[in-house]
């Protein structure tokens, strides 16, 4: 059966009331916002014991936590400004499990200065992307160590935003513990929209192979920085996927069209202002 859930920034209340409201409205399961008015939950305050509060909590309501949310702008261009974010989402990252779920959700961010949602000309950029994808290296090597998944969410003004820039993360980085967060509307824009099926069809099948592939290799270790690719099983098919994913990566290209700079206020705004994105003209 479909779990019904929602997420838990739409209710502005006390921990209590908030689980009591979101079970009144018949849900019965919830994505985690680590905010509520009677609690102290900034980084330097979340611990264990709050953690397990909150997860308990929410479970006397019959509400489990399916994921924690921990989005940030990840590639901030203020070095300062970006090692607090990723201090945080690190916390999140390691107090995971005793929110009562492996899963913490992040987008990949993008360098404007102004706002995390607007599209910036260096989100497309190799450069761009490389800075990006060892940030994100990092955070599945905490992810692993502490026995978490770190989910990432593609958005189009983001540095990672196309199905072609999701399959080059994936082969570049090959952990069990990076997963997908598919937002299906996050893929669309004018140039596609008419393709949905197809577009849909193929992330969503490489999602599955990705899972598979994490489930067969969770027993290994991961090392060093960047998470190095580790050594293929000898036995042929033994990893049914990985070797699709690299070809369809480089047709791709890793590249996503350019687009305008767009303020996301809420994913409500962002969705609407996604009607207005055009595609470049070539």
């Amino acid at each position: 059966m479909i779990q019904v859930g929602i997420f838990t920034g739409y209710f502005p209340y006390a921990l209590e009331e908030t689980a009591t409201k979101i079970r009144k409205h018949g849900f019965n399961t919830v994505q985690l916002d680590m905010s509520f008015k009677d609690m102290d939950l900034e980084t330097s305050k979340i611990s264990k014991a709050k953690c397990k509060k909150i997860r308990d909590t929410f479970r006397a309501h019959n509400l489990p936590v399916c994921a924690v949310s921990g989005y940030t702008n990840i590639v901030h261009p203020d070095p300062a400004a970006r090692a607090q974010k990723l201090k945080h989402l690190k916390t999140l990252i390691r107090n995971a499990r005793d929110l009562g779920t492996p899963y913490v959700i992040s987008e990949t961010g993008t360098f404007d200065t102004e706002s995390d949602w607007v599209h910036h000309p260096k989100n497309k950029t190799e450069e761009g992307y490389e800075t990006c994808r060892d940030v994100i290296a990092d955070l599945v090597k905490e992810a692993y160590d502490h026995g978490a998944v770190f989910l990432l969410e593609t958005y189009v003004n983001n540095v990672v935003g196309s199905v072609g820039e999701t399959l080059r993360l994936f082969a570049d980085i090959d952990s069990p513990s990076l997963g997908l967060l598919m937002d299906p509307t996050n893929y669309f824009e004018d140039h596609n929209i008419d393709s949905m099926d197809q577009v849909l069809n193929q992330q969503g099948r490489h999602a599955l192979q990705g899972r598979r592939l994490g489930e067969a290799c969770r027993h290994r270790r991961l090392g060093g920085p960047h998470l190095p690719r580790r050594r293929r099983h000898r036995a042929a098919g033994a990893r049914p996927g990985i070797a699709q994913l690299r070809p369809l990566s480089r047709a791709a290209g890793g590249q996503a069209p350019q687009h305008p700079d767009r303020h996301r206020a809420s994913r409500g705004a962002r969705r609407a202002a996604r009607q207005g994105l055009r595609r470049p003209e070539a």
